[in-house]
């Protein structure tokens, strides 16, 4: 999918401010379904190391919280907020909480799983922390949920959305 109005899709920010992708300030931008109470929660770790490593170069990663898989993001958006902060010390956006799959799956979503996986395969989130990263130019690479945010695919596939040399 290489649609700028990817990044135009409005959705609210954890404090209820409309916002859209190219409203973060990033030229590539990481969109993940998160959750606090998942067997991969532990990836917000890695989600903030992404952050802090390329954020400084038009980079962002921004949490969507979801909870449509067994009940595992129950909490309001301030403690949702407090677990981000002092678990995992996240300076990245979370955004208010969405439905990413069905009939109410944010329009944000609806788009984004247009976008097949490396094995071609488009649709319905599987899970937490499907990630979806955008380019400048509205490209969007899908990575499931188990693919963890430090896996050298998804290294790669920031650093040359963002134009960074290889290491």
């Amino acid at each position: 999918m290489t649609d700028l109005a990817v990044r135009s899709i409005p959705f609210a920010d954890a404090e209820g401010h409309e916002k859209t992708l190219d409203d973060l300030g990033a030229e590539v931008v990481l969109v993940v379904n998160v959750a606090s109470k998942c067997g991969l929660t532990p990836q917000y770790a890695q989600l903030e190391e992404l952050q802090r490593t390329y954020g400084d170069r038009g980079f962002t990663v921004v949490g969507f919280p979801c909870n449509q898989f067994f009940g595992q993001e129950p909490g309001s958006m301030d403690e949702i907020l407090e677990f981000c902060s002092t678990t995992y010390g996240v300076s990245f956006p979370i955004a208010d909480k969405v439905k990413v799959n069905g009939r109410n799956a944010h329009a944000l979503y609806k788009a984004l799983t247009q976008t097949p996986d490396a094995a071609g395969k488009a649709g319905r989130v599987e899970w937490n922390f499907e990630k979806f990263l955008v380019g400048a130019d509205g490209s969007v690479r899908r990575f499931r949920p188990k693919q963890k945010p430090d896996d050298p695919e998804i290294v790669a596939a920031v650093e040359s959305a963002l134009g960074v040399g290889a290491r």
